[in-house]
């Protein structure tokens, strides 16, 4: 497994079998998420929240519609804005989630196809944690000074992303302020570690990680 790849985003949750079908019914039985038990308090924002890019707003609408269904809450609810369509939404274990397209006009019926899903981590020194994540062997994408890095996603199912945390807590509609755990791990690569914003790496296999679960569907 390379090291500069994340393969699973593995949620801590109060009752992992209630996620999991949250997540299946929101969004597909297929994203690369895992669950894992746990009690760890926490308050306010967590630090991250996860993006799914897709194709065009009828697609962005389905994924909303879905997860508010299945016991989401909105956010920001879904709208066009200058850089295209999109909304934000709050999962029922406390993760937010951002459903967005670039596009602003349909290009053909529903799809529920996902283009990238995007991990994006709030940093109080981004220029740190960039430089932690490059001497874990991820290669940069994009950088944008300090205000925006994002790595190649390499081999694994998710991209991930640094924002300040004041932007990223911004873009997602919700105060700066929190504490606790992040109730969320990263796995992927071949060695633990935590970054310089405390979010842990764990390795696939290792104990409490079942591994990656199958990807979503991807465009080519």
């Amino acid at each position: 497994m390379n090291t500069n790849s994340l393969d699973t985003i593995l949620l801590e949750v109060a009752d992992p079998a209630a996620a999991r079908d949250f997540y299946a019914r929101a969004f597909g039985p297929d994203l690369p998420l895992d669950f894992r038990a746990s009690e760890a308090p926490t308050e306010g924002f967590r630090g991250f929240h996860v993006s799914l890019t897709l194709a065009q707003p009828a697609d962005v609408d389905s994924f909303a519609e879905t997860a508010l269904a299945a016991g989401a809450t909105a956010i920001k609810p879904v709208a066009k804005s200058f850089w295209g369509y999109g909304g934000v939404l709050r999962a029922p274990d406390g993760a937010i989630w951002k459903v967005v397209s670039s596009s602003k006009k349909n290009k053909g019926p529903a799809s529920r196809d996902i283009e990238s899903i995007v991990l994006l981590i709030g940093c109080d020194d981004i220029t740190a944690t960039k430089q932690f994540y490059v001497d874990r062997g991820f290669e940069v994408a994009r950088s944008f000074g300090r205000k925006y890095v994002e790595f190649e996603p390499g081999s694994g199912a998710v991209t991930l992303g640094l924002l300040p945390r004041k932007a990223l807590a911004k873009d997602a509609g919700v105060p700066i302020e929190g504490s606790g755990s992040h109730r969320v791990v990263l796995v992927g690569g071949q060695t633990a570690a935590s970054d310089p914003d405390g979010f842990a790496w764990e390795p696939a296999g290792s104990a409490g990680v079942s591994g990656s679960r199958s990807r979503a569907t991807t465009r080519g």
